[in-house]
């Protein structure tokens, strides 16, 4: 090759940032098992070696380096024979045909790497390195940092979650009805962003006179009222504003401060108070009960807002009185008695009930006397009455033509039912018992239609004629 030829290329060192350095002249012999095996296949080869001879040198082993170099070149022209050209090459130490005065200087082997193969090696290179690269910022940009804070406990977490809802999920929370989360659990996530969980917890409460059960995410009593509007100043409290709630909740009593007016011996008297009965408030009024004294309302119930309570002041006896309890009277039909009769079986008697009243006098005022208690000391008795039911006769022979009329005007005025002074005779014809059963008749003579007695008195007639009758009996032929 001319000069004219070899003045075209410029002489340079080959490097490869991802190699070894492949420079002969740097490389330094080691005894025989203290090196690292530096041989790479011919396809890895990355550039053309340029060697030039240098005075010898002894390495550790002794070995002239010269030779070492030499067998290196050797490997190499070997190595990129299929991949590069060279220019003319001279032995050691003779110059090469052609060549110009630069003979005693030191010759130098140049080789040139081609562009299309060092694209393709550097090629998958950096499409690993993109991917690496792309993945990263991937896995980064997903990775959240979030503060969590759980009832009140705060720590800082990071996570993939894409939402409030995953993130409880994933950390194992778990959230009820009554508990309070937020942001929403369908909130999206992003980095930096805070989410709380308050658990809820249940309170028993009674608030002035009124139970309920209610839910509250507070950690104290104080925090509980705040939360649920419950006035607090000059209230009544079970237990202290301090006290802490746990998951398992407490039972609470609350007693407002009221505005309550007791009226009492004339006078009006308006207090504040969070007493629990009207009793008690009634007593914070400095106003004593005493005896029979009571209340408008129940000395027991609540006081309420606004509410006034009269006091009265009662004074009075009791008093015992006794009653009659009116019987009953029971009907039944008998045959043997004819149509119309009645007879008394059983006589009926009344009841007695013995009642208690009270004779009060309220602020002055006698009120109406209220009985109190009843107490039924004899019950009544029914009275039972036979009712006839027998057909009367038509007539008795032989007395059809005289003058029953004029007989009973004469002995009782008319009247079925009249009895003497006496009381020994009674009806129409003034029977007296004796004579009357005789005849047929039950019961009274008195008590029996008019129709059956005219009938015994016929009878009675056909026995002994107008003797019964002394002074009257001359009417039935008048």
């Amino acid at each position: 090759m001319s000069k004219s030829q070899n003045e075209t290329f410029e002489p340079y060192e080959p490097h490869d940032p991802y190699g070894p350095d492949t420079s002969v002249h740097t490389a330094e012999t080691l005894p025989y098992g203290m090196y690292r095996d530096t041989y790479r296949p011919a396809y890895e080869a990355q550039a053309y070696l340029v060697t030039e001879p240098v005075p010898p040198r002894r390495g550790v082993s002794g070995v002239p380096q010269a030779d070492h170099a030499r067998s290196a070149r050797e490997a190499g022209s070997v190595r990129d024979a299929g991949s590069a050209r060279h220019e003319d090459v001279a032995p050691e130490g003779e110059p090469a045909a052609g060549a110009s005065g630069r003979g005693a200087r030191r010759r130098k082997l140049r080789c040139v790497e081609r562009p299309d193969s060092a694209v393709r090696r550097l090629l998958p290179q950096a499409l690993v390195v993109a991917f690496l690269a792309g993945g990263t910022t991937a896995f980064v940009a997903e990775d959240k940092a979030i503060e969590l804070t759980v009832d009140g406990r705060q720590r800082t977490l990071h996570t993939f979650a894409d939402d409030v809802h995953d993130l409880l999920a994933e950390q194992g929370v778990r959230v009820g009805a009554h508990d309070m989360i937020a942001p929403a659990p369908d909130a999206e996530l992003a980095s930096g962003d805070s989410v709380a969980v308050r658990y809820g917890r249940p309170v028993r409460l009674t608030l002035d006179g009124t139970r309920r059960e209610v839910w509250t995410t507070a950690h104290t009593v104080e925090g509980a009222l705040d939360e649920l509007g419950v006035r607090a100043e000059g209230a009544y409290l079970s237990a202290s504003r301090s006290q802490p709630i746990g998951r398992a909740g407490l039972a609470l009593d609350v007693r407002t401060e009221r505005a309550v007016t007791i009226m009492a011996d004339g006078r009006s008297r308006t207090i504040r108070t969070n007493a629990a009965t009207v009793r008690e408030a009634v007593q914070e009024a400095g106003i004593g009960l005493h005896g029979q004294d009571t209340t408008s309302v129940p000395p027991d119930s609540f006081p309420r807002d606004g509410q006034t309570v009269t006091v009265l002041r009662i004074s009075g006896t009791r008093e015992v009185r006794e009653e009659l309890i009116p019987f009953k009277t029971l009907r039944r039909e008998d045959p043997t008695l004819f149509k119309g009769a009645e007879v008394v079986a059983q006589p009926g008697r009344p009841g007695l009930r013995r009642d208690t009243y009270l004779l009060r006098i309220v602020n002055g005022v006698h009120q109406k006397p209220r009985r109190e208690t009843s107490e039924v000391v004899r019950k009544p008795r029914k009275q039972i009455v036979r009712v006839g039911t027998k057909p009367l006769p038509t007539s008795v022979a032989g007395t059809g033509h005289l003058n029953w009329h004029g007989l009973a005007a004469c002995e009782s005025g008319g009247r079925p039912h009249a009895v003497d002074p006496s009381g020994t005779y009674g009806g129409l014809y003034q029977f007296d018992t004796h004579t009357w059963h005789s005849l047929g008749g039950t019961g009274r003579p008195q008590d029996a239609p008019a129709e059956e007695q005219t009938l015994r008195a016929k009878k009675l007639y056909k026995r002994r004629g107008a003797t019964p009758w002394p002074h009257c009996g001359a009417r039935l032929h008048g």
